[in-house]
């Protein structure tokens, strides 16, 4: 996500302003720098590292989104504008459902701001621009080449989220600006994907910006969305050979505590077998809210034992924002 201060994307693939039919510059002014520093015993600072970097764009006045992992536990945040000005800021909050992060400057940012798109209408082979901070020189000129259902390995699944190609080589926070030079997602990662011919390609996943709007007027007064909060296992998981594998536990986790091992099979969740990733999260998710019990049926070492899961509360392994 960081990277050398001096990069620029091919001119080959940089937006050109004659292609849009709004005003390219400035909507690619409203995009910022996001820098954030994370205290090195924070629960995420093992897997996510002290020092993010990526961007953000301004939404309304002094208020920036971003993608919620680079200021997740943050103890300090600046906004660093096109012209080099550093701003600091505060971590509003954050949503562990949809990934979105949101900051307040505390100066002002003299920028523009983006006005929030319809990320649903986005069409495939939409052309758009994923823009970092930094302009043109830092913007990938791409098109929406898939809309699809995405499970993350830590406990996350967005029922359609967005894919760009070419993609952006740094990602996280990009702004995925939509036809009518609006924003219609947030770039979190990049994968890899078989294209035409069999040759393996890069793309982005984006996360759509419709699924922001109903959250929004919370993160910004109680920095968390008003909803009971998800039941959390605090383990990595993925599909192999037909089965969800464990592949990671968080440490102190309700998984570990539970005695979950990485190389376990989790074959049901209360007695309904599994089929995906996806699947696996949601039936965990429909048992009720944080801290219900988590019945799992595993196999480890080819035989096949049932273990049950005190679910946690994922934010409450998470530092607070500090006050500033």
């Amino acid at each position: 996500m960081a990277g050398s201060s001096d990069w620029k994307v091919p001119p080959g693939v940089q937006p050109k302003p004659q292609d849009y039919p709004y005003d390219l510059e400035r909507a690619l002014s409203a995009v910022i720098g996001v820098s954030a520093t994370v205290p090195p015993d924070a629960f995420t600072a093992q897997t996510l590292g002290t020092e993010r970097a990526g961007s953000g764009v301004q939404i309304q006045d002094g208020i920036v989104v971003t993608i919620g992992y680079l200021v997740t536990e943050a103890q300090s945040v600046w906004l660093i504008t096109g012209d080099g000005r550093a701003v600091q800021g505060h971590v509003l909050g954050y949503d562990q459902a949809t990934g979105f992060g949101l900051v307040q400057a505390l100066g002002r940012l003299d920028l523009p701001t983006l006005a929030l798109g319809d990320s649903k209408a986005a069409g495939l082979g939409e052309r758009v621009v994923v823009a970092g901070s930094g302009g043109r020189a830092r913007s990938v000129a791409a098109r929406i080449v898939a809309k699809q259902e995405f499970a993350g390995y830590w406990e996350y699944v967005l029922d359609e989220a967005i894919f760009t190609a070419p993609a952006h080589p740094h990602w996280g926070g990009t702004a995925v600006i939509g036809p009518a030079g609006d924003l219609i997602g947030i770039g979190s990662l990049q994968l890899q994907h078989v294209g035409e011919g069999g040759r393996p390609g890069l793309l982005n996943m984006v996360v759509p910006i419709d699924l922001l709007k109903p959250i929004l007027p919370d993160l910004l007064t109680l920095g968390r969305p008003n909803r009971p909060a998800r039941p959390w296992l605090g383990l990595f998981a993925t599909e192999a050979d037909d089965k969800v594998m464990v592949v990671g536990l968080a440490d102190g986790g309700p998984a570990e505590r539970a005695g979950l091992k990485v190389g376990d099979a989790i074959l049901a969740v209360r007695g309904s077998r599994l089929r995906n990733l996806a699947g696996f999260f949601r039936r965990v998710w429909a048992l009720g809210h944080a801290g219900v019990e988590v019945p799992l049926t595993i196999e480890r070492d080819g035989r096949s034992t049932d273990i049950a899961v005190a679910s946690g509360d994922r934010n409450g392994f998470l530092k607070a924002p500090l006050l500033h």
